[in-house]
């Protein structure tokens, strides 16, 4: 029941949310009720959590108290034949914009529609007109950035995009700059903690990652991929894994390339294991086949590649082994989503990572400051681990002993190039702040231990290695070219050695 002008409007019970999913659909619509046309809302939700039953109830409410029509869009057929149900199972009658519907029916008593944002963008193309009345357009997984498409033909309507990981999938295109404001729902913890996910054990297995490229999109490349975790050893230590922690259980294995998963189909089934290989290639009816044995194998196995993180849900999954690694947090959290369905007598789920994931992006339960990674992703984004400069990224260089020996004076402070870079980035100052610093913290010390010129340039060359290496970190924060770090380190030599040099001619 709401109460809106002194008048009390009651919306007949449907479908029982949970609590917390009460709460959040009546904070959402309270800013819906206000925010004028064109002003766009986001909110996230862990997966498991529920988004679709929260943004379907909002739309049962929507057109009661608005009567005006809803378009919910979503990114894979999968998504929207499961909006659809839902929506019926929430009292609410909607039609599905498939490839095939031209036209719209004039007269049409539908008030909520859902679409594939392919097919919709290319109806509207052909006539603007193609949906009329719409009020509010909801944008499942709206992290996706396949959706800016077709925000242009709405906006004068707002829009609720719902997510469980408030990053765009292309960093370039922050969510900031389409959605105004950012609610967060429940976190992970919270919602184990109160039993409405189940918890996770994690289990970590090093992988030398070092072979692995980053693509133009920023993630790591699938060829990459498919040379590192087809080779022998790789699926041997994946054998070692599953026989350890998952042997026995319903287990899902997430690859990122098909020659790799079916690699691990042909490795386990030679060894007698049930299991079956899915991907994208599959027709409708083979893939239906391979999920309804699943369903029915207790301690099936299933490899697969990208095609079962959304839209998938088999709540009796007891293990997901990560056969790969990932540099997206939104595809971190897809995964592992998977064996988060809490049902009776499953007190926890288990995590394999096989590819340094945790490492990158900490454990799944860890808390993370959602409102942060909206207003500032940029700062999220450059400060995820990377596999091949851990330990590097977060210590100094560390001088050779004989050359320690050469600056006893002005006692050297730790210059981590990672922290320096965060802290002044924090302070709003430019990036290349962070050389110059490093340049007169190295200045300084030359100065500090040096009589004459001829020691101050032998010193300036004992320091050559740590120039380097800090260039390098350097670089990797801003995600710069080994050119750059050629270039760079030239160029930041020839600057300390004329600031040297000026000191002992003209100010010494």
């Amino acid at each position: 029941m709401y109460v809106l002008d002194n008048k009390e409007i009651l919306y007949p019970q449907v479908k029982t949310l949970f609590p917390y999913q009460e709460e959040a659909v009546e904070k959402i619509f309270s800013k819906l009720r206000v925010y004028p046309p064109g002003k766009n809302l986001l909110f996230q939700l862990p997966t498991g959590g529920g988004k679709t039953h929260i943004f379907s109830e909002i739309a049962r409410r929507y057109i009661h108290e608005f009567n005006k029509k809803v378009l919910i869009l979503t990114h894979r057929i999968e998504l929207s034949q499961q909006t659809h149900e839902i929506l019926k199972e929430f009292g609410v009658d909607n039609m599905v914009i498939r490839s095939e519907i031209k036209q719209l029916p004039r007269n049409s008593h539908y008030m909520a529609f859902t679409a594939l944002v392919e097919t919709l963008n290319n109806r509207l193309q052909d006539q603007e007109e193609f949906l009329e009345g719409i009020g509010l357009v909801i944008v499942d997984e709206a992290h996706n950035n396949s959706f800016r498409k077709l925000f242009h033909y709405f906006s004068k309507i707002n829009i609720l995009g719902v997510t469980a990981t408030p990053l765009s999938s292309n960093k370039k295109l922050p969510l900031y700059q389409t959605y105004a404001e950012l609610i967060t729902g429940e976190s992970i913890a919270s919602l184990i903690e109160k039993k409405y996910l189940c918890d996770a054990k994690t289990y970590q297995y090093d992988v030398n990652l070092s072979s692995l490229r980053i693509g133009s999109n920023g993630e790591f490349t699938v060829s990459s991929h498919e040379f590192l975790y087809t080779q022998s050893h790789m699926l041997q230590k994946l054998h070692q894994a599953y026989e350890e922690v998952a042997k026995g259980t319903k287990t899902l294995i997430f690859n990122a390339g098909i020659l790799t998963s079916r690699a691990v189909y042909e490795y386990f089934h030679k060894k007698g294991y049930p299991i079956r290989h899915l991907d994208s290639t599959f027709s409708d009816r083979e893939r239906k086949e391979v999920l309804e044995w699943f369903d029915k194998t207790d301690d099936g196995i299933l490899t697969s590649v990208s095609i079962l993180t959304t839209g998938f849900d088999q709540p009796d999954v007891k293990s997901i082994i990560l056969n790969r690694a990932t540099r997206s947090l939104t595809l971190y959290h897809q995964m592992i989503g998977r064996g988060s369905r809490i049902i009776p007598g499953k007190t926890h789920f288990n995590i394999v990572d096989l590819g340094n994931n945790v490492r990158r992006f900490n454990f799944w339960q860890f808390p993370i400051d959602w409102m942060h990674v909206f207003v500032a992703p940029h700062l999220y984004l450059e400060f995820r681990y990377q596999d091949e400069w851990d330990y590097e990224a977060e210590h100094d260089y560390e001088l050779p002993e004989e050359v320690k020996k050469r600056f006893v004076k002005l006692s050297r402070e730790d210059f981590i190039v990672k922290q320096v870079y965060l802290d002044n980035m924090r302070a709003g100052h430019k990036p290349s702040r962070v050389l110059e610093l490093s340049l007169e913290d190295q200045y300084r010390r030359i100065t500090a231990n040096a009589e004459t010129m001829e020691e101050a340039l032998e010193l300036f060359e004992l320091l050559n290695d740590e120039t380097l290496y800090r260039i390098r970190q350097f670089a990797k924060c801003i995600n710069a070219t080994e050119n750059y770090v050629i270039t760079m380190h030239q160029q930041q030599r020839s600057k300390l050695r004329n600031k040297v040099f000026r000191y002992f001619v003209f100010d010494h």
